[in-house]
Parts: C-alpha cells; sequence; structure tokens
C-alpha cells in the first residue's frame, strides 16, 4: 500500500504538538522566529514557502516537504510555480531530489491539484 502524505503530515502535525506541549518554551521561541521568517516582506510569503519546500525536498525532510508544499498552496501557489521549483530541487539534489519530489506530487494528487 502506497503512503498517504495527508495523513503522513497531519500524523507528524500531531506528533509537533505533542512535542509543543512537552517544551513550551522552546515551542514558543520556535513559533517566533516563524512568524518573522515567513512573513510578507521584500520576498513574499509565497516565496519563502517556495524556497522552503526546495530546501525541504533538497534535504529529505518528509514533514518540511508536505507542510512547506501546503503553505504554499494555501498562499496561492500555483502548480506551475512547485514544478518549476521541484526542477530547481532536483538540479542541486540530483535523484536523491528527485524521489523526495515524488512525495509533492503524490500529494498534489490527493489534493485534486493535478
Amino acid at each position: 500500500m502506497l503512503e498517504n502524505q495527508t495523513e503522513l503530515k497531519n500524523r507528524i502535525h500531531e506528533q509537533a504538538n505533542a512535542f509543543r506541549t512537552l517544551s513550551p518554551e522552546l515551542s514558543r521561541a520556535e513559533g517566533a522566529l516563524t512568524q518573522c521568517v515567513y512573513k510578507n516582506s521584500v520576498l513574499s510569503a509565497k516565496t519563502k514557502r517556495l524556497m522552503a519546500m526546495t530546501t525541504a525536498i533538497v534535504q529529505g525532510c518528509r514533514g518540511c516537504i508536505l507542510y512547506q508544499t501546503d503553505a504554499a498552496l494555501n498562499l496561492g501557489a500555483s502548480v506551475d510555480e512547485i514544478l518549476e521549483c521541484i526542477g530547481v530541487a532536483i538540479s542541486l539534489g540530483g535523484t536523491l531530489a528527485e524521489g523526495q519530489a515524488t512525495r509533492v506530487i503524490a500529494f498534489l494528487e490527493e489534493k485534486k491539484q493535478i
């Protein structure tokens, strides 16, 4: 059976919330950093999420890949923008990044984006 990316993202979110409950001080600090980093500024929040998604694909962080893809979509990223970012990730990370990029494609399929 193939892994459902939406279910995986939700499970990772649940586990992250459990960590936040167990470590509230660290969670507040991380949350403040995230809010600062991903706000609209010189670069749009959407652009920053696409950059983060690209980096996550190269690094192979499955939770980051799914979270950043979803965040970019929620900020209005198009499938074409996501596909271009996948191309950048593959140019940097080779076949390992290509393997991770399939997670994005599966997630987009689940969300009926492609």
